[in-house]
């Protein structure tokens, strides 16, 4: 199927929704952008018509229904994840869906079910995995150059705090910021988070507290394979999007710093200056957004597994349940169920 392309429809014509009908028309040579749906069909209309393509929608059920459409990439609201991932799945159409698929475990399992029956490919966007330095540590990690694993260190910060309303929304920063490192920590150790202990407060904005949410966390995890891991997150990095990882084992250590928009360092009497890390994760993860599409589309079409399945949705969500208890409990640990 090497000269076959794969039909896309996109659901959801919003921030995420642009992007990756952006890359599927212009960076990904083996998809084709047929369609996008919006229940603001002006929006649709406009990213279509800004793309050469032909079709829009209201109503996301006229992509589904179209025979010709292979697989359609989730980008609506988090509350539609799981009921269009099954009803693509029953529809015979690949899935590819934002993070998280839900915040309910059961909804998320019958998502798996779905998917499992109607023998489709399912990816979620965990995106950072795609990162050419995370991809290069884990590769490293892999391959026994730190030797057993020890310590996994994630640094996660935001440059500028979200709007309470979108806190409240998104159900707080463990499944909506957090989720990304729960996913990398297992990705990077090859290991299940077994035990979360959680301090978190609100140290940016009083109306994130006031909906009920923390803005600054410590997050420690214990592995199933015995390592420790430390996840530190907070809504505002005063110098851009914070984006650094650790992993530390018997036999040394691998790091990733952030990206810059340029690798020069001035020296002077005066200081040592260097670029400040990049402002948010449309720059940060550019590339990223474009690779996990493009891996999504060579599964789909050489019949491969997909790098990110369903299951990997699944376990980020039971530890961030986890994780929230326990930021409730005042930190006591929390198994991962």
């Amino acid at each position: 199927m090497a000269h076959k392309k794969l039909n896309i429809g996109v659901i959801g014509a919003g921030r995420i929704g642009k992007l990756h009908a952006n890359n599927v028309v212009n960076r990904i040579p083996r998809a084709n952008l047929v369609a996008v749906s919006d229940v603001n069909l002006e929006a649709a209309r406009e990213l279509t018509d800004s793309l050469g393509v032909k079709d829009a929608y209201q109503d996301y059920h006229d992509i589904l229904k179209r025979p010709d459409v292979d697989a359609v990439l989730i980008c609506a609201p988090t509350d539609l994840h799981s009921p269009i991932s099954i009803e693509a799945a029953h529809a015979g159409k690949h899935i590819f869906c934002e993070k998280p698929i839900d915040h309910d475990l059961a909804k998320i399992e019958a998502v798996l079910e779905a998917v499992r029956k109607a023998g489709v490919k399912y990816q979620v966007g965990f995106n950072r995995r795609f990162d050419r330095n995370f991809k290069k540590v884990r590769d490293r990690v892999q391959a026994g150059d730190v030797g057993e694993v020890h310590i996994v260190k994630v640094t996660s910060r935001d440059p500028a705090p979200p709007p309470a309303e979108y806190v409240q929304a998104s159900g707080g920063i463990f499944v909506d910021m957090t989720i990304h490192d729960f996913d990398m920590v297992r990705y990077l150790t090859g290991s299940e988070v077994e035990e979360v202990s959680v301090f978190g407060a609100v140290l940016v904005d009083p109306a994130i507290g006031e909906a009920g949410d923390v803005d600054t966390c410590i997050i420690n995890l214990r592995f199933k394979n015995g390592a420790l891991g430390v996840i530190d997150n907070s809504r505002q990095a005063v110098y851009g999007y914070d984006q650094r990882i650790e992993v530390f084992g018997s036999k040394g250590c691998v790091t990733a710093d952030n990206e810059t928009a340029n690798n020069t360092v001035l020296y002077t009497a005066d200081a040592v200056t260097k670029e400040k890390p990049l402002w948010f994760f449309l720059e940060r993860y550019n590339d990223a957004f474009i690779e996990e599409v493009r891996e999504f589309a060579d599964a789909c079409l050489d019949g491969t597994d997909t790098p990110v399945g369903a299951f990997d949705g699944l376990q980020p969500v039971k530890i961030a349940i986890a994780a929230k208890k326990s930021w409730q409990l005042g930190g006591k640990p929390v198994i991962v169920e």
